[in-house]
């Protein structure tokens, strides 16, 4: 048996078990309500109940989970209205994002300016070479070990790196 759910005028079908937001996904259907502040399109994110991307109203109530929300035949689906947003039936819901002014174009996603040298290595930039003579430590050369006099550390005797037998 399909279920038949309405939303935006369209006849949305919906397999007994299935949510609510995985009903819309299938049909083809991403976002049904926009953010507060820009009013940007946003539907199914984690489809397990932790985030409220997927907000939408069902049969008048507003704010249910769509991930949680179990379909059922008949329901009416509308998006949830943002304060300030696009109307919820708006075909166009969320629209473009609108341009940035240029001193907020870094906190939006903007180019990040260049760095001047002195700040390269904190940022990213790339390591000065180190000499290798100086400290092992720095990736310069490990000096040889001088050979030990003592038999038990390996050393003293050419073959050595044993302890002498009793």
């Amino acid at each position: 048996m399909t279920y038949h759910m309405t939303f935006r005028g369209a006849v949305v079908p919906a397999e007994p078990g299935q949510s609510v937001g995985a009903a819309l996904v299938a049909a083809g259907i991403r976002d049904w309500r926009g953010t507060r502040r820009g009013g940007r399109p946003r539907g199914l994110f984690c489809g397990i109940g932790v985030c409220f991307d997927c907000l939408i109203t069902v049969d008048g109530v507003p704010d249910r989970r769509a991930c949680l929300t179990p379909a059922a035949d008949g329901l009416h689906l509308t998006g949830t209205p943002t304060p300030g947003g696009p109307a919820p039936e708006d075909p166009g819901l969320g629209g473009p994002i609108p341009e940035a002014p240029a001193s907020k174009a870094r906190v939006l996603g903007g180019p990040v300016p260049e760095a001047p040298a002195s700040k390269a290595r904190v940022l990213g930039g790339p390591v000065p070479e180190a000499p290798a003579s100086e400290d092992p430590a720095l990736g310069g050369p490990v000096p040889e070990a001088p050979a030990s006099e003592d038999p038990a550390l390996g050393g003293g005797e050419i073959g050595g790196g044993h302890a002498p037998s009793a």
